[in-house]
């Protein structure tokens, strides 16, 4: 079963990293009863710096439960919440190897379709203290997939996660990571990828990679 186990929000705060000042919504936490989702954000939620982060691309960043048992072995000793990671909605039953770019779900009375993997960035080792966890991040394959807001309205925690809509090239969100790691040399991958309604600098960055392997 899909569902949301956790829904996250956050402001953003200044932190202090050495001796500069970094404004940051990293720092998300859950919330209780029915949020509202419109536009680019759920209520209660900011993103800090908009030309990276937010926008209609990256409205909604959902991490899989699942990767909390591997963070957990990784990191001991380090509290984990949900929420941790920067994502508004902990969830469990959908993973980067099973939604697809383009895929549409209902939660709530809220539609949403995936639009693109997260890359990490350095705010990331600031949240948990730790100058090597971009790397690790990107390292595990498990970067959590964001979403854009197709239709708003209200969403909260232990509502049902359900697919409207299967995109028919099938470029897991996965596959996108595999691509631009250059772990695949697929070319009907590559071509699909192209296609998809994939967002961000992605695909430009795909092509790059590839061009440079040939």
């Amino acid at each position: 079963m899909m569902r949301v186990l956790s829904v996250n929000v956050g402001q953003p705060r200044q932190i202090q990293s050495g001796e500069a000042t970094v404004l940051t919504s990293i720092f998300k936490s859950p919330v209780e009863g029915r949020i509202a989702a419109r536009r680019y954000n759920l209520y209660g939620d900011r993103q800090a710096d908009l030309t990276v982060h937010g926008g209609p691309w990256k409205a909604i960043y959902v991490y899989p439960s699942e990767h909390y048992k591997y963070w957990t072995e990784e990191l001991p000793g380090m509290d984990l919440p949900f929420g941790v990671f920067g994502e508004n909605l902990t969830t469990q039953g959908i993973t980067e190897q099973t939604a697809h770019i383009g895929d549409q779900f209902r939660i709530g009375s809220v539609v949403l379709q995936i639009s693109q993997p997260r890359m990490p960035c350095y705010k990331l080792g600031l949240r948990f203290g730790r100058a090597d966890m971009v790397k690790r991040f990107w390292k595990s394959g498990k970067p959590g997939i964001y979403f854009s807001i197709v239709q708003e309205g209200e969403l909260g925690r232990g509502d049902s996660i359900e697919q409207l809509h299967a995109d028919a090239l099938q470029v897991s969100v996965a596959d996108v990571v595999r691509l631009l790691k250059h772990e695949t040399i697929d070319q009907d991958l590559f071509s699909r990828a192209l296609r998809a309604p994939l967002h961000g600098s992605w695909k430009e960055e795909i092509r790059a990679r590839f061009a440079e392997g040939e």
